[in-house]
């Protein structure tokens, strides 16, 4: 495997990570400000969801979407193809799950490259010959190894928590803002609207690069772009058929999945991945250059 490090992608990672460690000092100060619970309720509100996301980010995600953890007895060719791609990206085996959904989609998750689990749906595998399944595990595996997962969790910590303070606003009921009455609330509220929207912003950049380095590290780990592009063209093919009532519910994943599940205009104003046209145009060039190497 010629796989090269992504310096861009390190780049983007490091800025962002930078940007929304500048962003939870200002939410914190202000919130502590405004709410009046001093600094120890913001620590311990941020510390123990920080550490439940990170340490069960793999399990809370299988779960949500509904996948299942298979053995190789069970689905010994998909088994079969995870194990070889893994050795030949020098990682680790990772857990395979399996959901039962008849649309076409994969994910990986996990907190680092020794905890992590890659998820494929009944739908893809059905759709799918086993070259271009191959260049959508590789996909994900290389998403493991450029530790995407870890770094999106992380970054999606203060997201999160600051959706949940819009959201459940009343929370902060009890909390005096130092002479403010109940402004204080409706200050902590904006701020926390106001931080949502950013780092929503900063998230949403760096998860539609990751693609593009994930698209890189198949063909790089496969030594066969034109497979993945094959995939992709008939995945989004699919997308489009698949009806409003399924698996849209779970858009808030979109971030990890091979293709997201689209959601309006809006969804794909602030989509997570790239247009799926783009995608395709960089696999040709890439196979494009293999050749004439």
């Amino acid at each position: 495997m010629n796989w090269q490090a992504d310096w861009g992608l390190r780049f983007r990672m490091f800025l962002t990570m930078f940007l929304l460690f500048v962003l939870y000092i200002v939410f914190a100060g202000a919130i502590t400000l405004y709410t009046g619970g001093g600094p120890f309720f913001f620590a311990l509100l941020f510390g123990g969801f920080s550490l439940v996301q990170y340490y069960f980010s793999d399990t809370l995600t299988l779960r949500s979407m509904g996948a299942k953890t298979v053995s190789a007895d069970e689905y010994p060719q998909l088994h079969g193809s995870i194990e070889r791609l893994s050795q030949q990206a020098d990682l680790p085996k990772p857990k395979v799950a399996v959901i039962d959904s008849q649309v076409p989609n994969a994910f990986a998750t996990g907190r680092n490259q020794r905890n992590a689990a890659v998820a494929v749906t009944t739908g893809l595998m059905n759709t799918l010959d086993r070259d271009e399944l191959d260049g959508v595990l590789a996909h994900e595996l290389a998403h493991v190894k450029n530790r995407d997962m870890m770094v999106m969790t992380i970054a999606s910590f203060l997201s999160t928590i600051a959706f949940m303070m819009v959201r459940w606003g009343a929370f902060f009921g009890g909390g005096r803002g130092r002479g403010r009455g109940g402004g204080g609330i409706v200050v902590a509220i904006l701020v926390s609207l106001v931080v949502w929207i950013i780092s929503y912003l900063l998230i949403r950049a760096l998860s539609r690069y990751r693609e593009y380095a994930a698209d890189r590290g198949a063909a790089a780990i496969t030594g066969n772009p034109a497979a993945l592009a094959s995939a992709l063209m008939k995945i989004s093919g699919r997308m489009d058929q698949v009806p409003k009532d399924d698996m849209r519910e779970e858009a808030e994943m979109n971030a990890f999945f091979i293709i997201p599940i689209k959601s309006g205009v809006v969804g794909r104003v602030f989509s997570t991945h790239p247009p799926t046209e783009r995608r395709i145009e960089q696999l040709r060039e890439l196979e494009r250059e293999m050749a004439a190497a």
